[in-house]
């Protein structure tokens, strides 16, 4: 069985910029060890890096979430230092919650048996707008989201998130 982790925006903006949180710091000690097991088993690992230019604040997005975050060149973009990237891992940059290049990156890596796991940031945000659209790409594969990798803006939307991938067939670990 062939396995890809998704790590989902795990950017020092989400974590302790500013729109981190006490949640999402907590979480990257967990994030950390699926990498490392993930790399034991020579699994693909792919971060997702939510990725904004200095006009955020004007764009749809920034009008419904006026808090400038991951601008390309500050070091709010870039992912946390203990869950960096290595030479193997592929980087997408994303200018909005779901990586619309996402299925398609993936697409020569898929076989009939590959697990796509995701962890990271925020579960009601990214995390599922990221496991929907592999869902929709992907019906026939197994999708895991390990809820105590992920963390989201509130506690409550954090478990409404799970529970909406619950219902999609995503599996909730």
């Amino acid at each position: 069985m062939k396995r890809i982790l998704i790590v989902v925006d795990m950017q020092n903006d989400f974590i302790s910029g500013s729109l981190g949180n006490g949640r999402a710091e907590k979480i990257v000690p967990r994030v950390a060890e699926k990498l490392t097991a993930a790399r034991e088993r020579g699994d693909l690992i792919v971060y997702t890096q939510d990725t904004h230019e200095e006009n955020y604040l004007e764009s749809f997005e920034g009008k419904h979430l006026p808090v400038s975050h991951c601008v390309r060149g500050g070091s709010g973009i870039e992912i946390h230092p203990s869950l960096a990237p290595e030479a193997n891992d592929i980087v997408l940059e994303k200018p909005t919650f779901g990586a619309i290049r996402l299925p398609a990156l993936l697409k020569p890596y898929m076989e009939a048996d590959t697990v796509l796991e995701l962890c990271g940031l925020c579960t009601d945000i990214c995390v599922v707008s990221n496991a929907l659209l592999l869902r929709a790409h992907y019906p026939n594969h197994e999708i895991v989201v390990d809820a105590a990798a992920c963390a989201g803006v509130t506690p409550e939307s954090h478990d409404a998130a799970l529970t909406t991938m619950r219902a999609c067939q995503i599996d909730v670990v």
